[in-house]
């Protein structure tokens, strides 16, 4: 062998101790290992396509984001000690937006069966907050 080589070209980087060629971890069926901010974004995802297709005109004009905090700076007529979700009403060129904070979020809820309903429930809450309608009008199943 040439020791100019780089020792990744040589065999014996994928011949690891004589014990044949590395293989993949994960097969090719099986789903790779998901973080918790994957699977809140996934579950952020599918309310969205529900709301989506249950109601186009509301859903449709609002920007959804994540983020992990809300700011550490509170605005002064925010009445909330810790926020979950914040809507932003549109206004000069910006289209509306809710933001959805996920840390809180998955602090408050103790498994990934109380989180779904919990994200439901505010991206519900926070379109009506939007819209200026009850939040039973737009899920019946709202607060369940």
């Amino acid at each position: 062998m040439n020791p100019a080589q780089a020792p990744w070209m040589r065999g014996s980087y994928r011949d690891l101790h004589g014990r044949g060629i590395r293989r993949p971890t994960f097969g090719a069926r099986l789903p790779r290992s998901r973080t918790r901010a994957g699977l809140f974004d996934s579950m952020v995802a599918a309310q969205i396509k529900r709301l989506g297709e249950a109601w186009p005109q509301l859903v449709g004009p609002v920007q959804f984001a994540v983020e992990d905090v809300p700011p550490s700076d509170p605005l002064p007529w925010d009445d909330e000690r810790c926020a979950l979700s914040r809507a932003f009403v549109p206004g000069h060129g910006i289209s509306a937006r809710i933001v959805l904070y996920r840390l809180p979020m998955q602090t408050k809820a103790h498994s990934r069966y109380e989180l779904e309903p919990l994200i439901r429930d505010e991206m519900v809450a926070r379109l009506a907050e939007l819209y200026g309608r009850h939040p039973e009008d737009i899920d019946p199943f709202w607060g369940q």
